[in-house]
């Protein structure tokens, strides 16, 4: 399977999988990992294991009772590409860490439990750090960071049937999913400055927030992200003390 911009495809799909685990037990037999690599073969194995390859059955559970996963498959996908792939809305990620090398989340207002990282749309010709900092302050309030890495692809992740329909009502669009830049940033004012009203010149839209080590992050995250927030916290285990927390 080739992809759109010549680039090979590795594409694992689990059909009928036989229980290895718990966890792979409960997957959709629909369920889908794909990511993306180099014509260089050679980086194939590099890809895999940023990507956590086939090793830890994805963590992924299929609630009954949660629109958000209803009939889902995931995708994860990293890309050198210049920008997001086609059918996938431009956005920004991002991952805020305080002294003690812990994360901010909060629990978003329509999803109760629902814990994330800051994120948000990047306008056209907006550049994308740009737009991450201007996420962070209208979503949090928060002006006092200092930049510290960047993941240099975009990451994709595929919404739920139900996610999808909401969000492009919402947005009037027809998006698969988000292809996300990522960012670290390190908070360095006083926590008095959060505020999850932000800045006021969007509607709120978290309900609390706390500071969590990355690893309860990955677990608290909805599954469909949750590729996506094993491989950013990979990518900036240096900055983040991290060694085998995250598999």
């Amino acid at each position: 399977m080739v992809s759109s911009w010549c680039r090979p495809t590795l594409l694992f799909t689990i059909i009928s999988a036989p229980p290895l685990c718990l966890r792979l037990c409960q997957l959709s037999t629909q369920f889908k990992f794909c990511c993306r690599v180099s014509h260089n073969n050679n980086n194939v194995a590099k890809h895999l294991r940023k990507f956590g390859g086939l090793s830890r059955g994805f963590g992924v559970k299929k609630l009954e009772d949660d629109p958000y996963l209803e009939g889902y498959s995931v995708k994860a996908t990293a890309t050198s590409m210049d920008g997001p792939s086609p059918g996938y809305r431009s956005n920004v990620g991002i991952c805020l860490l305080n002294s003690n090398n812990e994360v901010f989340v909060a629990s978003r207002l329509d999803v109760p439990g629902a814990w994330q990282m800051p994120q948000g749309g990047v306008d056209e010709r907006e550049d994308p750090r740009a737009a991450a900092i201007k996420e962070l302050r209208e979503e949090t309030g928060v002006t006092s960071a200092e930049f510290l890495a960047e993941v240099p692809d975009w990451l994709t992740y595929d919404f739920p049937p139900a996610v999808k329909e909401k969000v492009n009502r919402l947005w009037g669009g027809d998006w698969k999913g988000q292809a996300q830049k990522w960012f670290l940033l390190k908070f360095t004012g006083d926590e008095k400055e959060i505020n999850l009203a932000g800045d006021g010149t969007e509607a709120a839209e978290f309900s609390e927030w706390k500071w969590m080590p990355p690893e309860q992050v990955v677990e608290q995250v909805v599954d469909f992200k949750r590729p996506v927030y094993e491989h950013v916290f990979r990518f900036f285990a240096p900055h983040l003390g991290l060694g085998s927390a995250i598999p």
